[in-house]
């Protein structure tokens, strides 16, 4: 987690964002796999999805956990929010008893920096309150796919593997069938009961943790709102009287404003993922949801007209010199844009939802006017825009299919610990650790040391996580933005047709759209044009393509769809 602020929104869309200083000490959440996992049954096909009667019968129940009440509550699929001072001698209690027994559970899981030595403070503090040993075999995340295939093509596979989405390609979705138990007789319908926390994860979340047919896996619940936020720096805004737009138009004649390259000034970075939402186009990393159904008939996001007008638009802002240079060198997400941003070398950038707190808050002591306020999705063409639901859980922790029954409750131990809502002793001791040792509290504002940031960082909360959260004590005005950015947006999101389903496309597939986003980058930044993208996708329908909406359409027709 972040120094002074507690974040389990929508959280970051791609590897690099985790990665990156704002976002690998936030939680991690939501994300844009190569491949969608599994469906289907062990006994058949492998294939598929599972939802609608056979979903239930496999779901937990639902039960709100009452423990604390948000300062604001959730609303049109936001996070929900805290923003008052903490007060540590008031916070709640939601594990009133260790369910663990004091067996030792071995846990690998992806880790952005150095890991801590095991017998930390942090790790022993853990172990303590859910009764639990917990033995962590941390692995490099940037390269965490390799790692991962090779472990489980092993015959020594850990009692708990996380998985994060985007490491799902390849042989990994049949792994996951084969080698990792089914959780259902623990958790499914009123068993999870037994676990408070865990059944107050959103269903949603559940759903997507329905692997082969069965569930499989601990989820990190995500917002259901787009997590990509237009930034801009509002304290500019305001000292130079620009009006902040509303359309794709009103943007562009923004840009051509500001942008004065002479004074080393130009108006944003690569809008690419904006131009994406503001023209009603599907995210397309998360495979189901890159699919919609127009006029009766499904539609890969990449046919869209609007797909085209998105890139031609993003294009324009780069050929007419309005986008700073730096994001001319490669790909949008390899470009950290917030020295330069903090520098007023650009005033409009998109990132995760999770850097807007980071970004004011590493500013606050050299520059106290910086403010980075979170603008609207644009509409285009005089209509509302339409914005696609991320999916609801994409990083998902699983157990060995040869744990004993004592294993799977000791690690259902800590995952209800884990899965503990902001304002309780757990979800503080899971996010920030030791007070004292890793964190201080001062006028209400939990602020980690180095120690806290070394050692508590990306781990537990990736075993099971709380209902999406955003809690910035320190900045209460970067919480209500941010869950209000969400409430504004959410009221213009919808469900794709596959929304929260897990679905395994066949193998045969499974690299069809693999070249797409390197050619958005290109024809953005002049590289390549539009007709490439064109004859890309006549490519991509010969190729299988066209077979596989047949193979969606059978899906859609067997399941239903999500959409609402």
């Amino acid at each position: 987690m972040t120094p002074n602020a507690a974040s389990a929104s929508s959280g970051p869309s791609r590897r690099s964002f985790l990665a990156s200083t704002a976002v690998a000490t936030a939680a991690v959440a939501g994300g844009m796999p190569l491949l969608a996992a599994c469906g289907g049954s062990e006994s058949g096909s492998r294939d598929g999805t599972t939802s609608g009667k056979d979903a239930k019968k496999i779901l937990p129940a639902f039960v709100a956990n009452n423990v604390v009440t948000p300062d604001i509550p959730s609303k049109n699929g936001s996070a929900v929010g805290f923003y008052n001072k903490l007060d540590p001698a008031g916070l709640k209690t939601s594990v009133p008893k260790k369910l663990g027994k004091g067996g030792k559970v071995t846990v690998m899981s992806p880790f952005w920096g150095s890991p801590p030595k095991g017998d930390n403070p942090y790790y022993t503090a853990m172990n303590a309150l859910t009764g639990v040993d917990v033995v962590w075999q941390n692995q490099d995340g940037n390269t965490y796919d390799q790692k991962l295939g090779a472990v489980l093509a092993s015959s020594s596979i850990p009692d708990v593997v996380v998985v994060p989405g985007w490491n799902m390609g390849g042989k990994i979705p049949s792994a996951i069938l084969s080698k990792f138990a089914d959780l259902g007789p623990y958790l499914s319908g009123d068993a999870v009961k037994e676990y408070p926390n865990l059944a107050a994860i959103p269903t949603d979340a559940w759903q997507r943790s329905i692997f082969g047919g069965k569930l499989r896996a601990l989820p990190m619940p995500s917002s259901y709102v787009q997590n990509i936020v237009p930034f801009y720096r509002k304290d500019l805004f305001e000292k130079e009287g620009y009006a902040v737009p509303k359309t794709t138009d009103e943007f562009v004649a923004l840009a051509k404003e500001i942008t004065n390259a002479k004074a080393k000034v130009w108006a944003c970075g690569d809008m690419k993922w904006t131009a994406f939402n503001s023209f009603g186009v599907p995210s397309g990393g998360e495979k189901p949801l890159g699919w919609i159904v127009q006029d009766g008939k499904l539609v890969n996001r990449i046919e869209l007209d609007a797909y085209l007008e998105a890139l031609e638009w993003s294009r324009k802002l780069f050929e007419a010199g309005y986008v700073h240079p730096d994001f001319k060198l490669g790909k949008s997400q390899a470009v950290d844009p917030s020295t330069k941003f903090a520098a007023g070398e650009f005033l409009i950038y998109n990132n995760d939802i999770s850097s807007w707190w980071g970004q004011q808050a590493s500013q606050a002591a050299q520059n106290p006017e910086f403010q980075i306020w979170g603008m609207d999705i644009l509409s285009h063409g005089g209509a509302d825009p339409v914005i696609y639901a991320t999916q609801p859980a994409n990083i998902f922790a699983f157990v060995n299919k040869k744990a004993s029954e004592a294993v799977i409750r000791d690690v259902l131990a800590v995952a209800n610990a884990t899965a503990a809502p902001y304002g309780t002793k757990e979800y503080m001791l899971t996010n920030y650790g030791v007070e004292g040792t890793h964190y201080t509290v001062k006028d209400g504002v939990p602020t980690k040391n180095d120690k806290g940031n070394q050692e508590v960082a990306n781990a537990f909360l990736m075993i099971a996580s709380p209902a999406a959260t955003i809690a910035h004590p320190d900045l209460p005005d970067v919480t209500k933005g941010a869950v209000e950015w969400q409430q504004r947006m959410g009221a213009f999101t919808k469900k794709s047709a596959f929304y929260g389903m897990q679905i395994t496309e066949p193998s045969r597939w499974t690299n069809l759209s693999n070249d797409f986003e390197q050619l958005e980058d290109d024809i953005v930044r002049g590289r390549k044009k539009i007709g490439d993208m064109q004859a890309a996708v006549s490519d991509w329908k010969k190729k299988g393509g066209d077979q596989l909406r047949d193979w969606y359409q059978k899906l859609l027709d067997e399941n239903g769809t999500a959409a609402g």
